[in-house]
């Protein structure tokens, strides 16, 4: 195997141990631990070497030349046994079954909507895959087929569970429950799918005051809580966001832009991203003005308050 450490990983590495100087010594032990998971990765550009040995399969990622099995994208080299590929820094978002995205209503078919959820083909929301008006259970009929642009159009936003993958890679979507479905009155934020961290609910109540959903495809729709869900203290997993229209005043227009900088500053420092990151930075940054979240000095000091209280 070629060597699996280039300079710039060592540079990296360097600062980082330096970092761990000044941290007390429980969280020196969890630090040290995620300085060896970044030493123990081999980062590889377009056209590097990965390997001369022919022992080895060509996985993902990489091509043969001149017998050398090359990386064809940048990323981190995995090895499973004898495969060998690299998973990306940057790429489109692969889905699983079960998992939660948000989309964007792209075109309306027969029985059928295509959706944009940042995979590399249309996923599709079949109308058998939808609950009916007042969760009626029958058959759909022609009448429900006419009716489909009053039920989503082009340009509306869905939250959605990944139901099947097809063989060509597109996905198959349902919103057959209470918590899916059309999304109103709030903000769309995309960042890269790989930073959103897979959790048991991708549904958040924020106690500021403002509810998520962290699609694991990159698209968080930020929208603030209405007075019922407030009053009820509704669980996260009983939000249903397709809610009538209501009017939205100045302090709640302010959480709803202020986490959506936050976000944009964790994504800006390639940080997990997840309920606790969230409401971490959000509290870090009560001390500046919305506008002022994006600047570089800024996003640098509230993160590391993030991560210091995360280790």
């Amino acid at each position: 195997m070629a060597n699996f450490r280039s300079n710039e990983n060592n540079h990296f590495s360097d600062e980082l141990t330096d970092a761990l100087i000044t941290l007390p010594t429980k969280k020196l032990v969890l630090a040290k631990s995620a300085l060896d998971n970044v030493q123990n990765k081999h980062f590889v550009c377009p056209g590097n070497t990965i390997t001369e040995d022919i022992g080895f399969m060509r996985g993902h990622g990489t091509y043969l030349e001149d017998n050398k099995l090359k990386a064809s994208v940048a990323g981190f080299v995995e090895r499973v046994g004898k495969l060998i590929c690299v998973k990306p820094v940057k790429s489109r978002y692969n889905g699983e079954v079960g998992d939660v995205v948000v989309g964007i209503i792209t075109e309306v078919g027969q029985r059928r909507w295509k959706v944009d959820t940042y995979s590399r083909l249309d996923s599709i929301l079949m109308l058998s895959a939808v609950n009916l008006p007042g969760g009626e259970l029958r058959r759909r009929s022609e009448k429900d087929e006419l009716m489909m642009r009053q039920h989503l159009t082009e340009g509306d936003l869905i939250s959605a569970e990944v139901q099947s993958v097809h063989g060509d890679g597109s996905l198959a979507l349902h919103t057959r429950s209470l918590k899916y479905g059309k999304l109103t009155q709030g903000t769309l934020v995309t960042v890269a799918p790989a930073l959103i961290k897979r959790c048991k609910t991708h549904f958040h109540n924020l106690e500021c005051g403002a509810s998520i959903i962290l699609g694991n495809n990159g698209y968080i729709w930020i929208a603030p809580l209405s007075k019922q869900d407030q009053e009820n203290n509704t669980k996260s997993d009983d939000i249903t966001h397709s809610a009538p229209l209501t009017e939205i005043n100045l302090a709640e227009r302010e959480i709803v832009a202020r986490l959506r900088n936050c976000i944009m500053a964790l994504a800006e420092r390639q940080m997990l991203l997840y309920d606790t990151s969230i409401t971490y930075t959000y509290e870090a940054s009560l001390n500046y003005q919305v506008r002022e979240l994006l600047q570089a000095n800024i996003i640098e000091e509230i993160t590391d308050k993030c991560c210091q209280r995360l280790l």
